[in-house]
């Protein structure tokens, strides 16, 4: 008979309730003891519930595992993140441990590639332009005045980032009939031609584009990889959506380029969050703004749960993990 675990999870009641189902939290149950603490900032908190720990369920928000709250951790061999990155909290000290890492990232690789998708559509046929427009009382014929309408078929689109939400992306923008070109150092022509898109370098990309969507990792060499150059790259009338990370755009050349009506933009996320009330992006007719919601779906959220608990099952069943992170999948995780 296999050996009963002892899981600990860490995460608020709130976060629990909307990752966990009834039926996900019964799966864990099922495969051992199950201990629960409320705050995931609390480093003494962690450390107290870590001794006999065999599983380490993480939440956001969570402590970051130094060597000192890892010498509590006398048992633990798998640390379950149930949500995206655990560059906050995964130290060099975990991998030089031993310690198996998975997380429940692909949950939302879907709903935000359906986000960007939603935002190249508005993009194209200047949905967002008309309803600025409109609500500021702007006449008929006014609001009519934009850059030219143009569908998904016969558009080059441009994805920066062949990650697991730009794959996603990709798959459904092809599938409209869209011209798809990709910026991705990683992805070879095989993986290219497997997916329906053409490898192009960066600048060839945005002079061809009519949308350039990012979905690139925060990396050292993505700093900013969009800047004032970049900007000036791109034609009259394309644009930029970025449901990603504001990390790899110049935020004031971005600023700029919207201020002056060459381009629109579509935009998920920003260097400060909550986005200041005084924010010049408020303001804008050609801007399309949404509050970090991309990923924010109930089923979502749910399914991080189920991909949690479907991880574990495969740790205590001696099976490999689906979503198992390499020291070299973390150097090119967001």
């Amino acid at each position: 008979m296999t050996e009963k675990l002892r899981m600990l999870l860490v995460a608020t009641p709130s976060f629990r309730e909307m990752v966990f189902s009834a039926a996900s939290i019964a799966r864990l149950e099922a495969l051992g003891d199950l201990a629960v603490l409320d705050d995931p900032t609390d480093p003494g908190a962690l450390m107290a519930g870590l001794p006999g720990s065999d599983v380490l369920i993480t939440s956001w928000g969570a402590t970051p595992l130094t060597a000192e709250v890892l010498d509590h951790a006398d048992r633990l061999r798998l640390i379950a993140h149930s949500a995206s990155s655990v560059k906050h909290f995964v130290t060099d000290e975990v991998l030089r441990r031993g310690v198996r890492i998975t997380q429940a990232g692909q949950a939302m690789a879907r709903p935000v590639a359906e986000v960007s998708l939603a935002f190249t559509l508005n993009m194209l046929h200047r949905i967002h332009r008309y309803d600025h427009a409109l609500h500021r009382g702007a006449t008929w014929q006014e609001s009519i005045d934009a850059p030219a309408q143009h569908g998904v078929t016969g558009s080059r689109i441009g994805v920066v980032g062949a990650s697991r939400t730009g794959v996603e992306y990709i798959a459904m923008i092809v599938a409209l009939g869209a011209e798809v070109v990709v910026h991705d150092p990683y992805l070879s022509d095989e993986r290219a031609a497997e997916l329906g898109v053409r490898r192009v370098d960066l600048d060839d990309l945005l002079r061809t584009s009519r949308v350039v969507a990012l979905h690139a990792p925060t990396l050292p060499e993505t700093r900013e990889m969009i800047g004032a150059r970049e900007l000036a790259l791109m034609s009259a009338g394309t644009a930029v959506v970025n449901t990603a990370r504001s990390w790899l755009v110049d935020s004031d050349a971005l600023l700029a380029e919207l201020r002056t009506g060459r381009i629109d933009a579509a935009l998920d996320v920003f260097d400060d969050e909550p986005l200041p009330t005084d924010s010049p992006l408020r303001g804008l007719p050609n801007v399309l703004l949404t509050p970090h919601r991309a990923a924010g779906t109930v089923e979502c959220y749910l399914e991080m749960g189920d991909i949690v608990a479907a991880e574990i099952e495969r740790h205590a069943a001696g099976s490999a993990l689906q979503y198992e992170l390499t020291e070299t999948a973390l150097t090119r995780m967001a």
